[in-house]
Order: structure tokens, then sequence, then C-alpha cells
């Protein structure tokens, strides 16, 4: 029987977005005890089955582990409310894209740990993949930290933050890329003549079923397009279009999203 990883008592998430949102889902999913997290978030929005409160002295005793989960522009607005609660044997898991560890350990110079975690969506349902990096934590609260993540799907450590945000630019953005070519496909069977219903179910249970089918059988994604287009083929026509395009769209978008993420990681350090 596999032991489940457990939450450290206490555990915050300071905000608590989207991201916030799929992480707390996905331990929920996992089977993850969450009696132990309280969320805090001015709105008072509920968090369904953990604690929510407005501010962090509702929150009670110091914790063991915070979870930053707001925008990234928010940081220093935080910073201030948060740093008297920190200690020493607090550790700091950033979700915050863009925030480099030196820039949150300049903030919270009391912190045990520091630990940069870059999740995407997709943890929600526990099949996500996410980013671990850190300059200053011990072998057993990176195992820890590693475990909780690993039951959210796939989790890598990284050695530096280049290759951290590498992964991120891909797989953290990614899922809003996949999606814009589910809905893509789907605009096109509409031009066919579908209804919009069968053209969207139908573009998303193709991407599902081609991607599990590779999940499973390890095939790539170059042999999968062999097999379905035959030689002077419908499908070998519509690649041949498509091939001529895709790979530079699809670098130069990652591109941005990187460029993106150098300009937070600035404007952070700045601030």
């Amino acid at each position: 029987m596999t032991t489940l990883p457990q939450l450290p008592m206490p555990t915050w998430f300071v905000g608590c977005g989207n991201m916030g949102g799929a992480v707390v889902d996905g331990w929920r999913s996992a089977g993850i005890e969450l009696g132990n997290v309280t969320v805090i978030r001015p709105s008072g929005t509920p968090v369904a089955g953990v604690r929510t409160v407005t501010s962090l002295p509702e929150a009670g005793v110091p914790p063991k582990l915070v979870v930053l989960a707001v925008k990234p522009q928010k940081l220093d607005a935080v910073v201030p409310e948060l740093k008297p609660w920190i200690t020493g044997r607090a550790t700091i898991v950033s979700l915050l894209a863009g925030v480099e560890a030196a820039t949150l350990r300049h903030r919270f110079p009391a912190a045990g740990a520091i630990v940069r975690a870059m999740p995407n969506l997709p943890v929600a349902a526990r099949r996500g993949v996410t980013a671990l990096y850190t300059a200053d934590a011990d072998e057993a609260v990176k195992q820890s930290v590693g475990d909780l993540f690993v039951a959210l799907g796939w989790a890598m450590w990284t050695i530096d933050e280049a290759r951290f945000a590498s992964i991120g630019a891909v797989a953290g953005a990614g899922p809003a890329y996949v999606a814009r070519f589910v809905a893509a496909l789907a605009k096109a069977g509409e031009a066919r003549g579908l209804s919009p219903e069968t053209a969207a179910t139908i573009a998303l249970e193709t991407v599902l079923g081609t991607t599990w089918m590779a999940a499973t059988t390890a095939e790539t994604m170059e042999s999968v397009a062999k097999r379905v287009a035959s030689p002077n083929g419908t499908t070998e026509a519509g690649l041949a279009v498509l091939d001529q395009a895709l790979d530079d769209l699809v670098r130069v978008t990652i591109e941005a999203a990187a460029r993106r993420g150098a300009e937070l990681a600035e404007e952070a350090r700045s601030a």
C-alpha cells in the first residue's frame, strides 16, 4: 500500500487563484488530507473543503509550509504582512511565474527554505507537469515537497532556473496552446458542415485519444503521424500545409512566453 504524502501542520496558501486552486483540487483528488491547510485570501471566497480566512492573523500559528499563489505583480503587497510570520521552520513554495529564488530569499530572509514550483493546470486532474527548483532546501525538504507534486502528475527538480524557466515556458503555458489548437480543429470541423457540439467533441476526443495512445505505448509523435498518413493520401496532403508553418509558429510562441517570464523576473528584482 502506497503511503500518501502529508502536508505540514500548518500549511498556508497565500492566495488561491486558478493555479493554487488546481493544486488543491489535485491533492484532494489524490486523497491527501487537507485538514492542515488554511487559505488566506482577502475576498474570503471559500475553497471547497478547505478552511478559508481573509487575513493572516486569522490563520493561526506561524506556518511550516507556505504556498505563495498570488499574482507575481502582487508579491510586494503581500510581503510586509507575511514576512513577520515566516520563521526558520517555514518552507516557502512559490508558484509565482518569473520571480526568482534570490528575489524571494531577499524578501523572506528568515525562511528555512525557498522552493520554486511551476505546475500547469492539469495538476487539477493529476495529469500535470511541475518544474521544481531550490537553491537552499536540504534533501528532506526536497523529498517532501517533491512527493507532494509527484502526486499531481510528473514533477522534475531542475539544476538551475534557466531550465526551470524552459519547462515553465513549454508546460506551464502549454495547456493554453493545446486548448487553442483543439478549438481551431473544432472550427475547421464546423466549416465542413458539422454542428458546433459534434465538432468540439470530435476535436477534443481526437487530441485526447492521440496523446493517451502515445503516452501508454511510448510511441513518438513522428511515428504516430507516419502511421496515420498514407503516401499520397488525405492526411499527407494536410501535413504538407501544416508542417510548413507549425514548428516555427510554436517556437516563436514559446519564445514570447519565455521573454515575458524574463521581464517578470526583472520587474521583481527591480522592485
